[in-house]
């Protein structure tokens, strides 16, 4: 698996065309790692909401869908009157983990219902 950096993402955005448009200002790359992680050995996820071609809910799952090739369903969402469009090149890729412990066990727990498989399967995937 690829090692996701701020200079991955970069030169990928670069290299590659991304259909739907950012409208969050941060991200963060300990996230995106996971979902890639995670995406790569075969889990799936749920939609992107999408409207008018920008991402009201899913930035971090599309990112990684797009490094990890695999295809994410997208669904229709609705902008709110605060929505603006953030150039992928604009966006400030965190190092920090938003996500705690007990919110990425809360996740894990999600994803394995999503995919009809236990927690402790998940967990054994992701060795």
């Amino acid at each position: 698996m690829e090692k996701i950096s701020k200079e991955f993402i970069l030169n990928f955005i670069d290299n590659h065309h991304i259909e739907y448009h950012s409208s969050q200002k941060k991200i963060s790359l300990p996230i995106i790692r996971r979902l890639y992680k995670k995406m790569k050995l075969g889990i799936k996820f749920s939609e992107i909401k999408i409207d008018d071609g920008l991402i009201c809910d899913g930035h971090h799952r599309y990112l990684a869908s797009l490094l990890a090739n695999v295809d994410v369903p997208i669904t229709k969402s609705f902008q709110t009157t605060a929505t603006q469009e953030i150039s992928w090149h604009l966006i400030d890729f965190d190092e920090k983990d938003w996500d705690s412990t007990i919110k990425i066990n809360l996740l894990n727990q999600q994803d394995a219902s999503y995919n009809n498989i236990s927690v402790e399967s998940l967990l054994e995937i992701l060795k």
